[in-house]
């Protein structure tokens, strides 16, 4: 389990933001993916004041299109989930549940690397 705590706080011009909180002065190791591709340009950013991380995620052109886009966001050091952004494009969806099958699909996908990773690690 992760120590990490993610709350968003916006999404704005293709932006999105939010705070981490429970890691203290060291900054957070957070990983972001979409269909297996880790984003690169995300931006931590420490607020000594009110003692968190501000997360800033650009979402990327690719996670732009019809149907239903999922982001994961993890801890990276614990390589445990800390949240995700759902893009949804195109003709309206009827049932969230098409959602959930595709956080489903996501985290199976996240599973399998770390499954493939412990793998190779042990052999």
């Amino acid at each position: 389990m992760s120590a990490l705590q993610l709350t968003k706080t916006k999404m704005k011009e293709g932006i999105w933001q939010g705070i981490i909180t429970g890691m203290g002065e060291d900054p957070p190791a957070v990983e972001v993916t979409h269909d297996g591709n880790v984003i690169s340009d995300i931006l931590l950013t420490h607020n000594q004041s009110a003692d968190h991380w501000a997360l800033s995620i650009p979402i990327p052109p690719q996670a732009i299109a019809d149907g239903i886009q999922t982001l994961i966001i993890r801890d990276a050091e614990a390589d445990v989930k800390i949240g995700h952004v759902t893009l949804i494009a195109g003709e309206e969806l009827t049932e969230d549940l098409r959602v959930e099958v595709d956080l489903l699909r996501a985290e199976l996908d996240m599973l399998k690397s770390a499954f493939r990773r412990h793998c190779v690690e042990t052999t």
